[in-house]
């Protein structure tokens, strides 16, 4: 390759939470890709650079118009929100790479979503946690909620991205279903929509209630506590096993 290519992470979207080193590669890169709601989240960077931006369901041309430009010489950035290693871009710009160009891929790490809203909700992650997405463009229903009964049966603390869109709004009741099969009614399960952004939503509900909620959208991430979890101050805690004085 010619020039340079990285894929970088933006994290939950605010520049708080952008990391040195993504700020450098970005400040220092001559062109920038990225679907235009994350290049919105870092429009200080984009000035005097070439910008290629694409639509939501487009992730193969815009990695293909990036790798092209890194092809003919330039030093490129491929943003990617949260963690672009983590349902990120990451995965893709290297099946698009030959094994030649993936030896010099930068990938650089940010906060993914699971880790940004646990932070608001207090400390749900501290024991054996898993992450899905809920989203079925690109997996079976049927994988997912077998992926769904497994971490419930597993007993662990869960996480769900993209739990409901305009048009999909049964699986994250499905997963309401079979985590109800096999935890208590009143497991914690934390609901945080716009991390970090505008109109940000932080709240705490118990796992009977997570049917029935209305404002969940692809924009929310869901967090359903262990056997475990328990809440205090309106936070949620699972415990890592250290013995305290507060032990239960």
């Amino acid at each position: 390759m010619k020039g340079r290519m990285s894929v970088v992470s933006t994290g939950p979207g605010d520049q708080g939470n952008l990391t040195p080193r993504v700020r450098e590669e970005l400040t220092e890169s001559e062109v920038i890709a990225g679907y235009g709601t994350y290049l919105d989240q870092i429009a200080a960077f984009l000035e005097g650079k070439e910008v290629i931006s694409t639509g939501m369901r487009d992730e193969v041309g815009r990695c293909e118009a990036a790798l092209k430009r890194a092809r003919a010489g330039k030093r490129v950035c491929l943003v990617s929100g949260g963690d672009a290693g983590v349902y990120g871009l990451a995965g893709l710009m290297l099946e698009l790479m030959t094994p030649e160009e993936c030896i010099d891929l930068l990938v650089l790490p940010g906060v993914t979503s699971a880790t940004a809203c646990a932070a608001l909700l207090g400390a749900p992650l501290i024991h054996d946690f898993a992450v899905i997405s809920l989203s079925d463009l690109l997996t079976g229903t049927e994988l997912i909620e077998k992926r769904l009964l497994l971490a419930a049966e597993g007993d662990f603390v869960t996480v769900l991205y993209n739990p409901r869109s305009t048009k999909r709004r049964r699986l994250l009741e499905k997963a309401a279903e079979l985590f109800l099969e096999v935890r208590s009614p009143q497991t914690p399960v934390g609901l945080v929509r716009n991390a970090y952004r505008e109109e940000q939503r932080v709240e705490v509900i118990l796992l009977e209630e997570l049917k029935a909620n209305t404002w969940v959208d692809m924009r929310t991430t869901v967090v359903i506590g262990n056997s475990r979890t328990f809440t205090s101050g309106g936070r949620m805690i699972t415990p890592r096993g250290y013995r305290t004085g507060t032990d239960r």
